[in-house]
């Protein structure tokens, strides 16, 4: 009976509450609908993933332009004097007097070494006696015949008598001669009893000590050596097929400049690996290979005023080979070597990169010459390229010294 009268209870305040939410207003219910939509709406906002923007890689980029381009070969040089000479004696006989310090400077023309002239002088002396005595003779032909000639126009004298004196006149004049020429050759082989340098520059050590005997047949004969190293010259040798090339060059390898080849010169590094302050001009190719190596001799003449380079010695030689005018030079990073050849990234102005093959040329100075596949005012990527791929979007960042550049030219022009 009690759970009787509890269902009734439960099912009459049931009823009442559905009969009083079922009188409440239906703009109430709208708004309750709207406030919920509302929170839904703030709750979707609020939780839902926020939309990225694409972050774009950056890339260093280098704008490309032409340049005159110097083509230069490195070779392995010997450094030699322009002139080196020899100071032998002449004559035989003792070393008498040094007149000069080792490793001095000497000028042309100066006396060296003496050598025991007496021997010498008296063949002059004798030279000379000779002469003199030739002369007298000549004299006494001379007058003899001058005495005939007169006699033989007054048939006092016969035609042999005549005959007999012009011989005489004509041998004794002979006779003067020769005894000149004796005496002129022994003044000159007294002569090189004084030993001169033939050239101006630096002496070696004597070979020779005072006191012993020198000469030809004496078997010790050199006693010097003179070096002229104010202009030095540096040997070095190129291959065949740099030589070939270089026929079809601006620059003249060996030969006079012209109009339309300019001179090759060449720069040397010293042993400390700094370059030396001064260029050398190169003036002879050998027209012909050796065989046996392949190569053929080049020459180039260099000034040497504060005597730094020494002969002997062997340096690194850098030699211009070419000069390329209004050609396209791209920084030697920006090249992307493959099997299928070489390639850049080039951007294109919508930032989007393009993988670009090209055909290149020699290398200068960590840059490379474009023969094919790029034009002025294109750019280039040079730094960051490993990350992409053809056809991506970039963030293209100016290389620093290109904007450097850009600065101190404005800076110039100001």
């Amino acid at each position: 009976m009690l759970k009787n009268l509890t269902n009734r209870f439960m099912s009459s305040s049931l009823k009442r509450k559905i009969r009083y939410v079922l009188s409440l207003d239906k703009r109430y219910w709208l708004d309750i609908v709207l406030l919920l939509l509302i929170v839904a709406a703030i709750i979707y906002f609020a939780t839902r993933p926020k939309h990225q923007e694409p972050v774009l890689p950056n890339v260093e980029v280098s704008t490309v332009d032409t340049a005159t381009v110097n083509i230069y070969g490195e070779y392995v040089g010997r450094i030699r004097a322009q002139q080196f000479v020899e100071i032998n004696a002449r004559v035989e006989g003792y070393l008498e007097r040094m007149l000069f310090k080792e490793g001095s400077y000497i000028d042309k023309g100066q006396t060296l070494f003496v050598i025991d002239p007496r021997v010498y002088e008296a063949h002059v002396n004798r030279a000379r006696a000779q002469l003199n005595k030739a002369k007298a003779q000549a004299q006494k032909a001379d007058r003899d015949l001058k005495r005939i000639e007169p006699l033989y126009e007054q048939n006092a004298a016969s035609q042999l008598d005549l005959d007999n004196a012009i011989a005489a006149a004509e041998t004794a004049n002979a006779e003067v001669t020769v005894a000149q020429a004796d005496l002129t050759q022994a003044e000159l082989i007294l002569s090189y009893t004084k030993v001169v340098s033939p050239i101006s520059g630096y002496i070696s050590e004597r070979v020779a000590d005072i006191g012993t005997l020198v000469g030809p047949s004496a078997g010790k004969s050199l006693l010097a050596t003179v070096v002229k190293s104010d202009t030095v010259r540096i040997d070095f040798s190129m291959t065949a097929l740099d030589y070939l090339r270089s026929k079809d060059r601006n620059v003249s390898l060996g030969g006079e400049e012209s109009t339309d080849k300019k001179a090759s010169y060449i720069t040397i590094t010293l042993a400390d690996g700094s370059e030396y302050p001064y260029k050398g001009l190169v003036d002879f190719a050998d027209p012909q290979v050796d065989p046996q190596t392949g190569t053929f001799s080049v020459r180039a003449e260099m000034p040497n005023p504060q005597h730094q380079l020494l002969p002997g010695e062997f340096t690194k030689v850098k030699v211009l080979l070419d000069l390329r005018e209004n050609v396209i030079e791209i920084p030697q990073k920006a090249l992307v070597i493959e099997k299928g050849g070489a390639f850049v990234f080039v951007v294109r102005p919508d930032g989007v990169v393009e993988k670009r093959f090209i055909e290149t040329g020699p290398e200068t100075d960590n840059k490379v010459i474009v023969e094919r596949g790029l034009k002025r005012g294109e750019r280039i990527v040079t730094e960051g390229y490993h990350k992409l791929k053809h056809g991506m979007k970039v963030n293209p960042i100016e290389a620093a010294s290109e904007s450097g550049d850009s600065q101190n030219a404005e800076a110039e022009s100001l």
